[in-house]
């Protein structure tokens, strides 16, 4: 179940190769292994994304995707959990590393403003930025840990509950052959 449900929103390599904007990529989309969906994979792929989706960086989708490179997980996956934070997530999560950096470092947190605009956060830059830092790597890597153990036990968990299914319904069609 888990895999066919991915698969009914995957992309195919071969959409993506024939990309104009995605041709310099075509040995990276091309590669099989980025586009296998086990647990391993997806668990993986879950790790990579959200770890990248949590970093106050631009380019989060490279990010993402070299991450699936390196550790050789499901490429679109990866890539597409990013958009977790996306322009409206984006100032909630990113505030919350503010205030989970500031936390770790024992240093005051500023209050946001009344009005948050790009000219405060850039006048407020440099005592910002450590705490977002801190902020930003810690939740990362316990989003990344959590996401890749919760896709590994829900995997476990569906692919269990298919066996079980399955058993049921042969000990049924056994006793409906069985019957006179």
């Amino acid at each position: 179940m888990p895999r066919r449900f991915l698969q009914r929103y995957m992309p195919h390599p071969d959409t993506l190769r024939r990309q104009r904007s995605l041709r310099f990529m075509g040995h990276l989309i091309g590669n099989p292994s980025l586009w296998v969906l086990s647990r391993r994979s997806v668990a993986n792929a879950f790790s990579v994304g959200l770890f990248s989706a949590m970093l106050p960086i631009p380019f989060q989708m490279m990010v993402a995707a070299f991450g699936a490179w390196l550790v050789r997980c499901n490429l679109p996956l990866a890539v597409g959990l990013v958009w977790i934070t996306n322009p409206l997530t984006m100032p909630l999560i990113f505030y919350g590393n503010y205030r989970l950096g500031a936390w770790l470092m024992d240093a005051p947190a500023r209050q946001a403003p009344s009005r948050l605009s790009t000219r405060w956060v850039a006048e407020q830059m440099a005592d910002i930025l450590p705490a977002l830092a801190v902020g930003s790597v810690a939740s990362a890597l316990v989003i990344a840990i959590l996401g890749n153990v919760a896709i590994r036990l829900i995997w476990r968990w569906q692919v269990s509950r298919s066996w079980k299914q399955r058993a049921r319904r042969r000990r049924k069609r056994r006793r409906q052959e069985q019957a006179p």
